[in-house]
């Protein structure tokens, strides 16, 4: 039963008495029982064992005391439905078997069936849903960010081959941008049934597009996504990955509730861009987390002083985080940004008269 509701009250630009706060890859290597069972299991076995990845969904909850859990999985797993094969390969990523590369295997891709090939995924959320006391956020990868690792075969740079592939023969990247729109709406409702509380569209990569390529090539899809979610009460999140300061003004007219932000654009810039329509999401620096406790907490602070000037504000980081990061820095993180904001909010609704 869920008993902290912040997050998603904050995700309806309701207001808080202290500011929620979740971290992407809070469930992750900076964690040494986490490593732990990494040196027995991979990623993609962890995801195949719903027991498993519930209870390393759960660990942030447990040592944290963040205000959501994010689902323990990966942005490619529901494109092994596709009838792509691929891998997660230690210090490289998602590797490719089949790459997309023409038209042909586009046309090869099966629609997505979630109850045939990824019940696992949908049983692991059944048992976060019986056991979480705050909302489970489940996610998928955005269809951007997934194209460029089914066309370049690997983690990628620069892009070529699928940039090749956008401008060179928009037919078949209209059809993959289609089909993978289709995967991700399917998927994440399926999530939803099963009890996730919000969803987050992860398109980690599309900040490499130029705005109007952004516009012309990506948009749509993101707007048919949403589309897709819209009569769905559940909060949703779209996450324009490293690097999208530049494109927050495409973005006024989708159906979402939040939006992240990564640390080039301050939280009220976002807003500004973004038309104050949506509640946003972000956006500490990850490796702002290496430096001393005092300097964090600094950062920390001119961001949630920008952040409580209006509802709709959840504390997290501009990416995900790192290995090398501090457990016990997170920790205290976390607890400061709860009680500072909730001092900050106060001091603020006081001068306010509220």
């Amino acid at each position: 039963m869920i008993n902290n509701d912040r997050f998603i009250r904050a995700s309806r630009k309701e207001e808080v008495d202290q500011l929620p706060v979740w971290y992407m890859r809070q469930a992750g290597r900076y964690d040494p029982d986490y490593r732990k069972i990494k040196e027995k299991y991979s990623l993609l076995e962890i995801c195949k064992q719903p027991e498993l990845a519930a209870e390393v969904t759960l660990m942030p909850i447990k040592k944290l005391g963040v205000d959501a859990a994010i689902l323990y999985s990966d942005i490619m797993n529901p494109v092994a439905s596709l009838g792509i094969n691929f891998d997660i390969v230690k210090d490289v990523g998602p590797v490719i078997e089949n790459p997309i590369r023409s038209g042909e295997d586009v046309a090869r891709l099966k629609p997505i069936d979630v109850e045939a090939d990824l019940s696992h995924v949908i049983e692991t959320i059944r048992i976060l849903d019986r056991e979480l006391t705050v909302p489970l956020i489940t996610f998928a990868g955005a269809p951007f960010t997934i194209a460029s690792y089914l066309i370049e075969g690997r983690p990628s740079k620069n892009y070529i081959r699928t940039k090749e592939m956008m401008y060179g023969s928009p037919q078949i990247w209209f059809a993959l941008m289609d089909k993978l729109g289709d995967m991700v709406i399917t998927y994440l409702r399926a999530h939803i049934a099963a009890g996730a509380k919000a969803v987050q569209l992860f398109d980690s990569w599309v900040g490499a597009l130029a705005p109007e390529d952004f516009r012309v090539f990506v948009l749509p899809t993101i707007q048919k996504i949403f589309r897709g979610l819209e009569d769905l009460p559940q909060s949703k999140i779209y996450f324009p990955g490293v690097s999208s300061g530049e494109l927050l003004p495409l973005l006024t007219d989708l159906q979402a509730d939040v939006i992240g932000l990564d640390w080039r654009v301050s939280i009220s810039e976002g807003r500004r861009r973004l038309g104050s329509r949506y509640a946003v999401q972000g956006n500490l620096d990850p490796f702002v987390l290496t430096a001393p406790m005092d300097v964090i907490q600094e950062h920390a602070k001119r961001i949630i002083d920008d952040g409580i000037q209006e509802p709709g504000y959840i504390f997290n980081l501009g990416h995900g985080l790192f290995p090398e990061a501090s457990l016990d820095k997170l920790k205290e993180l976390t607890d400061f940004i709860h009680s500072y904001s909730a001092k900050a909010i106060a001091k603020r609704n006081a001068g306010r008269g509220v």
